[in-house]
């Protein structure tokens, strides 16, 4: 294990999934043996992943820890660092910084209802505490997905979406902006928060899990309001402005939080309490 914090460890490129256009999965294998067998994260925590020559990029980790032996990071190129991670190929080797930051409290939601609303590349920070919450499926009650994209082809984890879908103790509802459909879609068309609202989930012993882009968040939470749901029960994560994942860089800093040690996950009690230019 490294003592450095600022020292990445090696991993090899296990698998790669073309998920949308510009979106890729890299499933990761830790190079050092003894780090590959004593790694451990939560659902919710983040890692720094590179393209030595070229700089890190912040991710979450999106695979569940209760699925061991890799970890897997959803991106879409849109940068430098994420144009030369895009390049790299199965086999070759890059580095990675984790796990930072805090989780989701899955053991204050047993018993309860989930409901996960995801927009567009949101969907991977929400697809760890998924996977985790079902590979523990006893120990929640009711679960409602609803994910929504600009298109069909937009969708991620489309294999995922499906084996959700035909999952009796699943509730799955996709939805794609207004044109974006193909002749063959059979989900809703709609953007998410009216979606949601047509979907009517109710906020009784139910948590909400919010991610997406910030205007959807934004015209999300008074649907959430609208039906009922308390903001203590409302959780999303910030992952914007992180750079160095340990507090030291401060870009990341928000009044008196750092997203990376005070987050990425927030509850809405929380969020209020930042400054409103956040």
């Amino acid at each position: 294990m490294n003592d450095n914090i600022y020292l990445p460890h090696l991993v090899t490129i296990e698998k790669i999934t073309q998920e949308a256009p510009g979106v890729k999965t890299f499933r990761l294998k830790f190079k050092d043996e003894e780090t590959a067998k004593n790694f451990e994260f939560k659902a919710g925590q983040f890692g720094e992943y590179s393209a030595f020559g070229e700089g890190e990029c912040t991710f979450c980790i999106a695979s569940s820890p209760t699925r061991k032996g890799y970890i897997e990071c959803t991106f879409r190129e849109a940068g430098k660092v994420t144009s030369a991670l895009a390049k790299l190929e199965e086999g070759q080797t890059m580095g990675f910084r984790g796990p930072f930051g805090n989780t989701f409290p899955l053991d204050e939601w047993k018993g309860k209802n989930l409901v996960f609303i995801a927009g567009g590349i949101a969907l991977p920070p929400m697809r760890c505490v998924i996977w985790n919450v079902l590979d523990t499926r006893e120990n929640f009650n009711n679960i409602s997905i609803l994910y929504g994209a600009k298109s069909v082809a937009d969708l991620v984890y489309k294999h995922e979406l499906k084996e959700w879908e035909e999952r009796s103790d699943v509730n799955l509802v996709t939805t794609v902006d207004p044109g974006g459909e193909t002749p063959d879609w059979k989900g809703e068309i709609g953007f998410v928060p009216s979606v949601l609202e047509k979907m009517n989930p109710s906020p009784k012993n139910t948590i909400a899990i919010v991610c997406g882009p910030p205007v959807m968040i934004k015209f999300t939470f008074p649907v959430l309001d609208k039906l009922g749901f308390q903001p203590e029960n409302i959780y999303t994560t910030l992952e914007n402005r992180m750079k160095c994942g340990v507090g030291k860089c401060g870009r990341c800093n928000v009044g008196s939080q750092y997203v990376c040690k005070d987050g990425p996950v927030f509850s809405r009690v929380q969020l209020e309490a930042l400054p409103a230019e956040y």
